[in-house]
Formats: C-alpha cells, sequence, structure tokens
C-alpha cells in the first residue's frame, strides 16, 4: 500500500472544521491575487514555449531534441496555467483569468470553460465516489495499465472524443454542467476547434501544412507523460475520505517543475483552500504542512509507490 510520509497532527489540536486551521487574518493575507505575479509568471510560461519551440525548429540536432522535451513539457503543464486561472486566482482581474484560461487550455488542448465546471466539481466531492468527476477516469490497477495511462495515449482519445461531444451538443451523461451552462461550453469548444481548424488552414496556405504537428501535436505528445505522472501523485492511494487533509497528496519536487506547475504541487494547499492563488502557496505550505497527512518526497518517490500497490 501507498505509505504516509508523516503523521497528522495531534488530533486533539485540530479544529471541528478543517478549514479553520488558519485564521481568517492569515487566509486575507495569503488570500491576495495580483495581476503582476500572474502576468509575470504566463509570460514566462508563453516565453519558455516560444524559445524553446524556435529552437525545436532552428537548432542542430544536439539541441533542437532537449529543446523539443522542454516545449512539449511546457505545453503540457500550461495545463496548470488553465488550472490556476480556472479558479480565477492567477490575476486579480477576472477578464484576465478567463482569457488567459481559454489560451493556456488552447495550447493543452483541454478547453477551459468546460474545465471550470468539471473542476468545480472534483473539489466539492473530491474522492467521493458517483460524485468526483475525476473518479470517472479509474486510477491504474496494474504495471501495463500504468503504463498505457502514462503515455498519454488514453487522454488524447478521451480528449478527441469529449471534444467533439460537446461541440455536437452530446452533453447527456456530463452531470457536472449545469443546464445554464450548456450554450456557453457548446460555444467556446466550437470557437476552440475553428481555432486549430484556421491554424491549420493559414499554415498550409503559406506552404507549411505540416506546422501544427510538428511544432504543436508532436511536442504536446512527448510532454503528456510528464503531465500523467505529476497528476497521477495527487490522489492517487488517498482514501475516498470528504477530509482534505487526508484526501490528497503534496509533493516535493525541484523548484523547475513547480514554477512550470504553478506551484500545483503544493495540492493539499490549493484543496485546503482553493481560495489562495498559486505564488501565495509556497508559504501557505509552511504553515500547514504539520496538518497533513501525505506530505511526499518527491514525483518519483511517489510513482514508485504507486507501481508497487500493484502487487
Amino acid at each position: 500500500m501507498l505509505t504516509n510520509t508523516k503523521p497528522l497532527t495531534n488530533p486533539s489540536e485540530l479544529p471541528p472544521q478543517p478549514r479553520q486551521i488558519l485564521s481568517a487574518q492569515a487566509l486575507a493575507t495569503l488570500n491576495q491575487r495580483s495581476n503582476w505575479a500572474g502576468i509575470a509568471q504566463f509570460a514566462g510560461h508563453l516565453g519558455l514555449i516560444a524559445l524553446s519551440g524556435y529552437l525545436w525548429a532552428v537548432a542542430p540536432l544536439g539541441v533542437a531534441l532537449p529543446a523539443l522535451a522542454i516545449c512539449g513539457a511546457s505545453l503540457a503543464l500550461m495545463f496548470c496555467a488553465m488550472h490556476e486561472c480556472c479558479h480565477r486566482t492567477a490575476f486579480a482581474n477576472p477578464r484576465l483569468n478567463d482569457g488567459a484560461a481559454w489560451l493556456a487550455g488552447l495550447l493543452s488542448f483541454y478547453n477551459s470553460t468546460f474545465y471550470r465546471r468539471y473542476h468545480k466539481w472534483h473539489h466539492r466531492y473530491t474522492q467521493i465516489p458517483g460524485k468526483d468527476p475525476e473518479l470517472d477516469d479509474p486510477k491504474p490497477v496494474s504495471l501495463g495499465d500504468y503504463l498505457w495511462q502514462l503515455s498519454g495515449i488514453p487522454w488524447w482519445i478521451g480528449k478527441v472524443r469529449g471534444h467533439s461531444q460537446v461541440a455536437l451538443g452530446q452533453l447527456d451523461g456530463m452531470y457536472y454542467l449545469p443546464e445554464s451552462a450548456h450554450g456557453e461550453v457548446v460555444r467556446s469548444l466550437r470557437l476552440q476547434l475553428l481555432t486549430y481548424g484556421a491554424a491549420i488552414a493559414v499554415s498550409t496556405l503559406l506552404g507549411h501544412p505540416e506546422f501544427l504537428f510538428l511544432y504543436w501535436v508532436l511536442p504536446l505528445a512527448v510532454g503528456q507523460p510528464l503531465l500523467r505522472f505529476v497528476l497521477l501523485a495527487e490522489h492517487t492511494g488517498c482514501p475516498n475520505d470528504a477530509n482534505p487533509l487526508v484526501n490528497t497528496r503534496t509533493t516535493l519536487t525541484l523548484w523547475p517543475l513547480r514554477w512550470l506547475m504553478w506551484n500545483m504541487p503544493y495540492h493539499a494547499e490549493h484543496h485546503l483552500y482553493p481560495s489562495i492563488p498559486f505564488q501565495a502557496l509556497p508559504a501557505a505550505h509552511e504553515q500547514l504542512k504539520p496538518y497533513f497527512e501525505r506530505v511526499d518526497e518527491g514525483y518519483v518517490q511517489v510513482n514508485r509507490s504507486i507501481v508497487a500497490d500493484f502487487g
């Protein structure tokens, strides 16, 4: 079984409700959102995609292949930018959050308008079977299943199928989408697919029909296993329990990955207080880490434990 890295603090020291651990004053301080912090982070992330993509396009093979890996990781981890913006915590300005979320989803092959509603249910019912939509995608139960999921192929299949269904207005079974949002979600997804189509049309007219494949699909496919690798750590092996102190894992990792992930490795802190913006999560971690059941040292260790649990 996956093992805990540390016990919870003395239960007698816990408040009746986990989300009362931080005082109102401490939470208000951590909750301060900043347009400048969001702009710097988003611009840096986009800049890394542009630079690594350029090197992939023009550099010698010895530089181009590492650049491809960096470009792919940066594109895949734009998911983390979309996630933060969907919480509307990346920027103080709501319109900046929504616009950046849509662009980040476009780059990572998610749709932010759909994801915002989906993710709201995940937070409301974390790890509760039948209610948490993330549990609709089963966790790996064997080494072969684990490697298959890590490849990203099931994700691609699911995204193509899901985007197609939403674009056609086939929303049956998507219980996390309120009826009032159906039109907005369908329009957003159709616009996203039209944007891809326009990119293909323009590049073809310019004599480069392979452009979208070489500089978006291929890098994203290369980077997708990294995203699968880190997302598996968030809740795999955690109990089906509504208590946010035990149902989510924080994974300590190196700062370049933390930066690219918009501090999402501090995932237990985020689930306990989703109002805290990405730049304040390290400070929140220092205050909250004694209360969490799962604070693990590194994604390699967590994934080794996941594999070992297969028996």
